[in-house]
């Protein structure tokens, strides 16, 4: 009986340490959530939302004896064994591409700020900003605000690119872009617009 226990327990072993493998293949959306929060609050500064709550991490299982201290053990083996498994979990997002990205931006807002609150400029779906209403804009600005939506596209363009990249999976770019077309959107002020299905909205 102790023995088909022990057999049970080095099974599930495999499946786990099978599933912490295999999971890596995937983008990894929870982490691109983060990197792109974490970004945004550098480049517009925090909008006042709370943070996700991580997930309840409640066992299904209740082992006793034996079972316990055999699934205590796997705990540890895990740990162990797969460090690098944990790590890419997080994106990369410090490289010094990024950082310069990121600073440009930050830089830029200042002079984007009053023009998103005008409704002139809004956030489009696919993580761009574009002229929604130029008519929002005096005569002597319009040029001088297309010229910060296209070096400000610019550079976002570049981000979802270099994150991509840094983080050895340049596949990601698209679903990089759609997470931080997301979270840019559900961190805006409220006021601005936004584009959803095609028409804008405004938040």
């Amino acid at each position: 009986m102790r023995r088909l226990a022990t057999l049970k327990v080095l099974a599930l072993l495999s499946v786990l340490v099978a599933a912490c493998v295999t999971i890596n293949v995937y983008f990894p959306a929870a982490a691109a959530e983060k990197a792109a929060d974490r970004i945004i609050d550098d480049v517009w500064g925090p909008q006042g939302q709370p943070a996700p709550k991580p997930p309840d991490k409640t066992s299904l299982l209740a082992p006793a004896g034996t079972q316990r201290v055999l699934l205590a053990a796997a705990g540890a083996v895990l740990d162990f064994m797969i460090p690098a498994a944990h790590a890419q979990v997080d994106l990369d997002v410090s490289t010094p591409e990024i950082r310069a990205i990121t600073a440009s931006m930050e830089s830029r807002h200042a002079s984007l700020v009053k023009y998103y609150s005008s409704g002139a400029v809004g956030l489009t779906a696919d993580g761009m900003v574009e002229v929604r209403d130029q008519n929002a804009v005096p005569l002597a600005e319009r040029n001088a605000v297309q010229r910060l939506v296209a070096d400000e596209n610019r550079d976002r363009a570049a981000l979802y690119s270099q994150i991509a990249k840094v983080n050895g999976h340049p596949e990601w770019e698209t679903d990089i872009r759609q997470t931080f077309a997301k979270r840019w959107i559900a961190k805006a002020q409220g006021g601005w617009y936004y584009k959803d299905g095609g028409s804008w909205k405004q938040k």
